[in-house]
């Protein structure tokens, strides 16, 4: 059977599976990222998953290894200053893996990478301009125009989640942005927006005795669902960033679709409603009424994985 590898280095967890040329997620497995804070030890982890993958598997054509990491640049086969990992600096990522995996091998940026397995499995399939944005602990991005990714220079293009939105008393993104789209349009961002909900509006609200650790997007949804008016708040708010954003990144490619994906467009209408509103409120004329904004059409849980995989199922289909 003919299979590739993909694999999802984050912050909490290594996602990796094995996935087949229509995107299909074969078998799978993950590791804490965080317990291998020696880098070595962390290849050594991911060449023992495999191995337990294809063996899992049984008999198994590899035929390549897609990775998606933060702030990797495809160009030099690198991971360089992500804010989320344990290993600083720039860190080689593909020689030192392919020295234990003998197979072709790609990396790029997480959002990049879900890009991409959009184009090739998901709801982007025929289109040549979108973007995607992926919403979980921050806000990545991956750009796809006239049919091609953009990379950029070394690989770093689309980091639209540290694009100033509020840069006056803004909050600190990852990346010591001040008012970084991705301080107010991710997961942490929307816990930020409740309490600083709570801190304008007096209102009741089920948040006033949930620490802020304790708070999760499903339990916003739940409660904006039940009519908290500060979780109807706070999801107004978050659209309302996220939709004048788009429209001003419509601007610069013109996309036919945004693809919200991750944890926080897990809400659902909460956040897909007020981000589609204000987008088509702050498009250009010229833009109204073109640009839509639209679920992964990959199954959630599998995502990352075969978007990493459609780093070579790409290459192998061309």
């Amino acid at each position: 059977m003919d299979l590739v590898a993909g694999i999802d280095i984050g912050g909490t967890k290594t996602k990796l599976g094995l996935v087949d040329r229509d995107g299909r997620c074969m078998v799978q497995s993950f590791f804490r990222t965080k317990e291998y804070p020696d880098f070595d030890e962390f290849l050594d982890k991911i060449q023992e998953s495999i191995n337990a993958l294809i063996a899992e598997s049984g008999e198994v054509n590899l035929l390549g290894l897609g990775i998606g990491a933060p702030n990797a640049s495809n160009a030099r086969g690198t991971i360089e200053h992500a804010p989320n990992l344990a290993w600083k600096g720039i860190v080689p990522l593909l020689e030192p893996l392919k020295q234990r995996i003998d197979v072709p091998m790609k990396v790029t940026n997480d959002a990049n990478a879900a890009a991409l397995g959009e184009m090739l499995f998901g709801n982007a399939k025929g289109m040549k301009d979108f973007v995607v944005i992926t919403l979980g602990t921050g806000l990545g991005s991956g750009i796809v125009s006239n049919g091609q990714m953009i990379y950029g220079h070394d690989g770093f293009a689309g980091e639209l989640g540290h694009f100033a939105m509020l840069p006056e008393d803004g909050r600190l993104t990852g990346l010591d942005v001040r008012g970084g789209l991705e301080a107010y349009v991710s997961a942490t961002g929307l816990k930020r927006t409740v309490l600083y909900m709570m801190s304008k509006y007096m209102e009741p609200s089920r948040f006033r005795s949930i620490a802020f650790d304790d708070l999760h997007g499903e339990e916003i949804t739940e409660a904006a669902e039940a009519g908290d008016p500060i979780a109807v708040r706070a999801f107004e708010y978050t659209g309302k960033i996220l939709g004048i954003a788009l429209a001003n990144f419509t601007t610069f490619s013109q996309p036919e679709a945004f693809f919200l994906v991750g944890g926080l467009a897990n809400c659902g209408d909460w956040i897909f409603d007020p981000a589609t509103r204000y987008m088509e409120e702050n498009l250009l004329q010229v833009y109204k009424g073109k640009v839509k904004i639209l679920p992964s059409g990959i199954a959630e849980k599998n995502a990352a994985v075969s978007g990493a995989a459609a780093l070579i199922w790409s290459d192998l289909q061309a």
